[in-house]
């Protein structure tokens, strides 16, 4: 089952410099062990490719039902130096949440529940 990930969590980004910080915030407690099973590393260094040059790092921030990604090399050597329209990284939040997620339909439901 195909779930898209702004339908489970908010998301928030900005700027460290040249490493982008994106939060993503689970929508309801049942929904956290989702974003910790799914949002793996290796997930999202797949879909920052091309953006994301450097490591991706990931924090679990359980009392806020909460991941934290830190995504190196990402912004063109950072706000005051980059050529890159979105030299803070405010939009990668939103590019987080474009992620689709392939779950098992019985996680779906134990989440909903």
């Amino acid at each position: 089952m195909h779930v898209r990930l702004i339908d489970i969590a908010h998301a928030r980004s900005g700027d460290k410099g040249d490493t982008a910080n994106v939060g993503v915030i689970a929508r309801r407690a049942e929904y956290y062990p989702l974003l910790v099973k799914y949002l793996t590393i290796e997930r999202i260094k797949k879909h920052f490719e091309g953006i994301a040059l450097g490591d991706v790092e990931r924090f679990e921030l359980p009392n806020l039902m909460a991941l934290n990604f830190l995504l190196h090399r990402a912004l063109g050597g950072g706000g005051t130096v980059s050529l890159k329209l979105d030299a803070q990284g405010k939009t990668l939040g939103s590019a987080m949440l474009r992620l689709e997620l392939d779950i098992d339909e019985t996680v779906v439901v134990e989440a909903k529940s």
